[in-house]
């Protein structure tokens, strides 16, 4: 059965009517007891109140500003043995010095004379470029020369053609004039036969006459012939011209083909050489690479390849170096949440490992040890810890950052924020909400003005 009545309770029973109860109260240590909590009790209700400056921490190390002031490895651009080592870890080389000498090991490049050898094949094809240019100029002024002949057997070919033609004209007249004497001949006999048989002219007149006529006759079959003559020569002329025009073109068209056999051959040797120009500068840049040396100064940190008589290929790195000159730096990594609240420029304090420090996150200005930093550039892409990568330069209107410290050596930053409560940040806390952004004003005050 349930017990759900109120007469069946119990009354709580009460202590005061013991003796030793009663005793408590009035001893004096537990009045300063008393005291002790409430002063404690309301020292932490005014630090509630206090001010508080809200940050974003983060961890990284020291780095330096720009990549090519990192320690980096040095390699080899050509694979081979090595033969010797010039310096040692620890050892301060300057840029240009000696490293490490390699020896070759590709059967291609093994000879010693290789370069001279190239050198005389390069100077060979450039004395047979230059003759193939000569026999090039000389076909030229061959071809030059037979159109200059074939202009002269032209125009003495014109003047043959001209020559025959005028002598064809002259002919033809002369054949006409003898035409017009045996006409008149002809008549001269007719008139002299018939004068004499009227009796007016003797027999011998007659005959006189017709030995004319006959003259005459003989006369035009002699200039008939000459004319054709004038016309077989002007025939054969214009024959001549045309074997002059062919018989040169053919020279011309056998010159100019030497010629372009003369250019091709020019063309190919001027493709060797250049081929030859390119693998001697190369075996010679080769020859440099045998010795390895130091990009910048700076100091052999560690000896990556050990032992003479290693092999090693091509961009393996032998050694790393660090440059003596640098601008230092810190990396750090803040969670994504407070991405948004980094932007460039903003204000970073730092403390190192190694270096005595006091930090009271909350109250930067009671901190001691730390150092002021800027940031100059927040990385746009997540890294692989989750984390987005901020890189910060020294502040330069704050204490320079100390130069006993490391490239590498650990660092923790924080990211001063709005100043509010206590009792702000605590409830902020549990209640997981973001710090609140704050823009620090630029401008300086006017006591840093006066200063």
């Amino acid at each position: 059965m349930l017990n759900i009545s109120n007469n069946n309770r119990v009354a709580p029973e009460n202590l005061d009517r013991y003796k030793t109860v009663k005793e408590l109260k009035t001893r004096p240590h537990y009045r300063i007891l008393n005291r002790i909590i409430t002063i404690l009790s309301i020292l932490a209700f005014v630090a509630l109140f206090l001010p508080w400056t809200q940050n974003i921490s983060g961890k990284g190390a020291v780095t330096t500003l720009k990549p090519n002031q990192r320690p980096q490895s040095i390699q080899s651009v050509i694979s081979g043995r090595i033969e010797k080592w010039y310096v040692q870890e620890g050892d301060f080389v300057k840029k240009g010095d000696t490293i490490l000498f390699i020896s070759e090991i590709k059967e291609d490049y093994m000879d010693p004379n290789l370069v001279e050898n190239t050198k005389n094949q390069l100077e060979a094809k450039q004395q047979a470029l230059e003759s193939y240019g000569s026999k090039v100029g000389a076909l030229d002024n061959q071809i030059q020369a037979i159109l200059s002949e074939q202009k002269l057997k032209l125009e003495q070919a014109n003047n043959k053609l001209q020559q025959a033609q005028f002598k064809i004209k002259s002919d033809s007249i002369d054949l006409v004039a003898v035409k017009t004497q045996l006409k008149i001949a002809t008549t001269q006999y007719n008139r002299a036969v018939q004068l004499n048989k009227e009796g007016l002219k003797p027999l011998t007149d007659v005959e006189e006459k017709r030995l004319k006529l006959q003259e005459v006759e003989a006369k035009i079959i002699t200039q008939e012939n000459k004319l054709l003559t004038s016309k077989n020569e002007l025939i054969n002329t214009k024959v001549e011209l045309s074997r002059i025009d062919a018989e040169y073109g053919e020279k011309i068209a056998k010159a100019k083909s030497d010629q372009f056999t003369a250019l091709s051959s020019q063309y190919d040797t001027d493709a060797q050489v250049n081929k030859l120009k390119n693998q001697y500068a190369n075996y010679s840049i080769r020859n440099g690479m045998y010795y390895i040396r130091a990009a910048q100064n700076g100091y052999i940190n560690r000896a990556l390849q050990a032992g003479i008589g290693e092999t090693i290929k091509e961009g393996t790195p032998i050694a790393t170096i660090m440059p003596s000159e640098y601008d230092i730096a810190v990396e750090t990594y803040v969670n994504p949440l407070d991405l948004p609240l980094i932007s460039k420029g903003a204000k970073v304090r730092i403390w190192f490992d190694g270096w005595p420090t006091i930090v009271f996150s909350g109250w930067p200005n009671m901190s001691y040890g730390t150092f002021g930093g800027q940031i100059v550039a927040v990385e746009n892409f997540i890294s692989d810890n989750g984390k987005f990568r901020v890189l910060i330069a020294p502040d330069p209107d704050d204490l320079p950052w100390p130069k006993q410290i490391s490239i590498g050596s650990g660092a923790q930053t924080i990211a001063l924020l709005n100043t509010v409560p206590v009792w702000f940040e605590i409830w902020r806390i549990l209640n997981g909400f973001p710090p609140d952004y704050y823009v620090a004003n630029e401008q300086p005050s006017k006591s840093k003005e006066k200063k």
